[in-house]
């Protein structure tokens, strides 16, 4: 097991706004991947396939942090802030509604080796 923090941030776009929000979500990749912390930071748009027909929304976000302090401090970053600000909350921003989770690969009551 890890301490590892996996983050998925999804976005449903206003209508007609699909494209432009994907680029200003791929604006924030380069600056994430230079944080120490950052594993992975990559977002992806939905495509359509036979065998994965499900639903959902068109653009997600897939993270992964080296721990929680590192992604809550990534979260608190001006950058990050002022897009949640510009694009998500604001009323004529690009973001019709969004989700932002994060997961762990530990199981409930891990009984974790004690350091020290």
């Amino acid at each position: 097991m890890s301490s590892l923090v996996y983050c998925t941030a999804q976005f449903k776009p206003r209508p007609g706004k699909e494209a432009e929000l994907f680029r200003a979500l791929q604006l924030l990749e380069p600056n994430a991947h230079r944080e120490d912390a950052c594993v992975q930071y990559t977002v992806t748009r939905q495509i359509s396939s036979p065998f994965a027909e499900g639903t959902g929304f068109p653009i997600v976000f897939h993270e992964i942090w080296s721990d929680m302090e590192s992604f809550e401090a990534h979260c608190q970053r001006r950058e990050i802030v002022d897009f949640f600000e510009r694009y998500c909350k604001a009323e004529d921003g690009l973001a019709e509604d969004w989700n932002v989770c994060i997961y762990t690969d530990e199981p409930e009551n891990f009984d974790a080796p004690q350091l020290g």
